[in-house]
């Protein structure tokens, strides 16, 4: 891709499940820590997690993948994508660096992904975060449904950036500007637009697991939601805390979609907090 080489969202790259994939990597030492980005327009995983990673990877190796058709992975020929592929693709890059086990962050999508990869490969996986989750099935928001039949245009690209966060004042017009070059990067929206197509309410059904196989998992799993989110609705993470067993539930208001984003600092801490309480619990077991 026609890509400065220089760019901050140029990880290294690897191959994954068969596929060439683009992938961070950052820290050394400690538990692994692998994140899985949403499913946004020009999303990659580096836009995504930006400001939490080097927080993150003060204490552990985090590993943050472009996942299979996003930004600047590889793009299937048969340009078919679903839960099942993708998680394959994300054991794949666990397979590739070495990870026998994981703790495991997921928003939005990835949320739903890595929900699915704990319940498929529960031995993969020490501990869960799910931030604005799918997983569960619920009527598709109109936001989702804006945000998945995105057509490129810098209007459409302002408009949805409104719907992610609360906080206007994050919505500036070189954000607005720099989301919407990253999907018309040659290659992005034909990727993005096989993904989701219209009716869109069988792609949240599919990224949803099996409400018997959800309350199986024995994982700690922390839960995370904005109050004011518009994309995934609040009661997909109050549904996934019922279900859960050992989950706790952290809901911030005044937030959108993007809590990793207008709450960065403090959604850093929270996630750090957790995965110490396993360090902690491992090290006491010596």
């Amino acid at each position: 891709m026609n890509v400065p080489v220089d760019s901050p969202e140029i990880g290294r790259e690897i191959t994954a499940a068969g596929y060439r994939t683009n992938v961070h990597d950052h820290g050394e030492g400690g538990f692994p820590l692998m994140m899985i980005h949403g499913s946004g327009p020009g999303v990659t995983a580096w836009a995504n997690w930006r400001l939490v990673i080097p927080e993150l990877a003060k204490h552990r190796r985090v590993v943050a993948p472009d996942m299979l058709g996003f930004g600047y992975s590889e793009r299937p020929e048969d340009k078919i994508y679903n839960r099942e592929r993708w998680v394959k693709h994300a054991i794949g890059v666990m397979d590739e660096l070495g990870l026998d086990q994981v703790d495991l962050v997921g928003n939005s999508f990835g949320g739903g992904l890595s929900l699915s990869l704990a319940i498929e490969h529960p031995e993969r996986v020490r501990r869960l975060v799910l931030m604005g989750s799918a997983g569960v099935s619920f009527p598709i928001t109109k936001g989702l449904d804006e945000v998945w039949g995105y057509q490129p245009s810098l209007e459409t690209m302002r408009r949805l950036m409104d719907v992610f966060a609360f906080n206007k004042g994050l919505l500036t017009d070189e954000l607005a500007e720099m989301r919407y070059q990253a999907s018309v990067r040659p290659g992005f929206q034909e990727s993005f637009a096989a993904m989701f197509p219209a009716p869109r309410q069988r792609w949240v059904d599919n990224l949803a697991s099996n409400e018997d196989d959800i309350r199986a998992l024995q994982h700690e799993t922390l839960i995370i939601h904005g109050r004011e989110d518009e994309v995934i609705p609040l009661e997909a993470s109050y549904k996934l805390a019922e279900l859960i067993d050992r989950a706790q539930l952290h809901v911030f208001g005044r937030c959108g979609h993007w809590t990793q984003i207008e709450h960065a600092s403090r959604f850093a801490r929270l996630v750090d907090d957790f995965l110490n309480e396993a360090d902690q619990a491992a090290a006491g077991d010596k």
